[in-house]
């Protein structure tokens, strides 16, 4: 009795994770297709979940979308968040993998602010201090802020910076920059080397909330000489790894960018 009490949950949740921001109007033979149940079986457990209001039935079409109850389920959630706290655990493990510093940077105002970092034990190192203010159009951190906000608000912005070199690597052209960031939202990370600091590099990967929206920039950065090619591949894909995790802890469910790293 107990076994099959596991065995209904377990069905329900699959039937539940069919519905996705892409896929939310199914029917119960597109259920059935999905999850490998039956129609009649699909038909009773789709009933039921939309008798508790985790699905809402479209009375014309008959097809099933997600209900009002997920989504105060998911604010019950999403109120007890914190970043840090979700993305801690993931940095002290990148730290070990990298053995360079983490830092989490979130979007504040014009600039980038530092949360949370933990740093490299290595006697060369980055020192990121947390309560920092940054630009956004050196480093990688704030380019990638910058690459994945929406295209009004990134002008906006770069309309208002005032562009400095701070190495001989920064870059101040507004037109250059915009395509750097075109490419940077394409391939779903950032790397700099020496725009902000002189022989420092850096790659960050975004985290986003469950809306989709960037919510802060995850990186790892040292010292230029140890950001050897094949340095760079192992961190893009342990970054990117990274950010994944943390991106879905916080709800996101989407898969666009998470792609350019091997499973």
């Amino acid at each position: 009795m107990e076994k099959e009490k596991v065995q209904i949950i377990d069905r329900l949740i699959q039937i539940m994770d069919c519905f996705t921001i892409d896929q939310n109007d199914l029917g119960v033979r597109e259920v059935a297709r999905l999850t490998g149940l039956s129609p009649s079986a699909c038909g009773r457990l789709m009933m039921a979940l939309k008798n508790q209001g985790l699905l809402l039935q479209n009375h014309e079409s008959r097809t099933y979308s997600v209900g009002p109850k997920s989504l105060r389920w998911a604010e019950v959630y999403t109120t007890n968040l914190d970043i840090r706290n979700v993305a801690l655990p993931v940095i002290h493990e990148l730290l070990l993998e990298t053995k360079e510093t983490i830092s989490l940077y979130i979007l504040d105002g014009d600039e980038r602010l530092c949360v949370e970092r933990m740093e490299s034990a290595q006697n060369v190192r980055i020192v990121a201090r947390i309560g920092r203010r940054l630009p956004l159009y050196a480093g990688s951190a704030g380019k990638l802020l910058l690459a994945f906000l929406p295209e009004k608000r990134q002008e906006e912005i770069l309309t208002r910076t005032n562009f400095q070199p701070f190495t001989n690597k920064t870059i101040t052209d507004i037109k250059i920059l915009q395509e750097e960031l075109k490419t940077i939202r394409k391939q779903g990370y950032a790397f700099s080397d020496g725009e902000w600091v002189e022989d420092a590099a850096g790659i960050a990967a975004p985290i986003f909330d469950m809306k989709s929206d960037i919510l802060a920039a995850l990186t790892i950065s040292g010292p230029s000489f140890r950001f050897t090619s094949e340095k760079i591949k192992l961190h893009k894909n342990s970054i990117l790894k990274a950010a994944d995790r943390i991106s879905r802890d916080l709800g996101y469910i989407g898969t666009q960018i998470y792609q350019n790293y091997p499973q």
